[in-house]
């Protein structure tokens, strides 16, 4: 009796979560439909911009990158997807400067983490949203970004050469002065120290009306090296500067 009370209670059971699944069903035959017809959409479909898809390297208005090929991004790649062609150039002064030859960027082996283009200090590179990347061919998802030809920088004016010439020379005259005058202060530490009252000999007050005040400047700084290094840099900048205005 037990069992046939058993079948009886599984049976409607069955019956009503059969209504159950039929309700849900019947609700989906009356719900719109959201399948996409791609490819014959491909115009009007929209992508999210946040979407990764390919990494890019980022053009102006006049084709230049902001790539200093300073091998960041290829150092934050967890996997090796970006592989640098990195040279050596030489600038109208004479400075050595790196110079993007090419950008390998493998799509096949990219998982999109995005750390390559967080890490570029110059906002170089960018994420497209293009996800159309399906090949045939596994070589060609390996893509080259630097597609366009380098456009050479523009030199400045034989003022600006001159200018900018004179600052870098007073920069070094003046760090070539302070290192002097740090080098003198170290060397005459050790009179100083063996000096009974350790007392720095002041110019006397009838001699002080006959100096020059770049003369009382360099007596009354004779005891501090900091304050006569930074004296001896701003004649050596201003030096520098005259010397400018006179090639000018």
């Amino acid at each position: 009796m037990g069992s046939v009370k058993d079948y009886f209670s599984s049976l409607g059971t069955g019956v009503a979560s059969l209504l159950k699944g039929m309700s849900v069903t019947g609700k989906e035959f009356r719900t719109p439909k959201i399948t996409e017809r791609y490819p014959e959409n491909r115009e009007t479909v929209h992508v999210p911009q946040r979407f990764r898809a390919c990494l890019e390297l980022v053009y102006d208005a006049e084709g230049r990158h902001k790539c200093i090929a300073c091998g960041t991004c290829e150092r934050a790649c967890p996997n090796g997807t970006i592989k640098l062609d990195i040279d050596t150039i030489e600038t109208w002064d004479g400075k050595k400067k790196k110079h993007l030859a090419g950008y390998n960027y493998d799509l096949g082996s990219c998982t999109f983490c995005q750390l390559c283009a967080t890490n570029c200090p110059t906002n170089a590179l960018t994420f497209s949203n293009d996800f159309e990347q399906a090949v045939f061919t596994r070589d060609k998802l390996v893509k080259q970004l630097k597609y366009r030809p380098d456009i050479p920088e523009p030199e400045p004016s034989e003022e600006e050469k001159k200018r900018i010439l004179a600052e870098r020379e007073a920069k070094l005259a003046a760090a070539k002065a302070a290192a002097e005058a740090k080098k003198a202060a170290a060397a005459a530490a050790p009179a100083k120290d063996a000096s009974p009252t350790n007392a720095v000999q002041q110019p006397k007050a009838d001699e002080a009306p006959k100096q020059d005040p770049l003369a009382k400047a360099l007596a009354a700084a004779a005891g501090d090296p900091e304050k006569l290094a930074k004296i001896k840099a701003a004649m050596a900048a201003k030096a520098a500067r005259e010397a400018a205005k006179g090639n000018k």
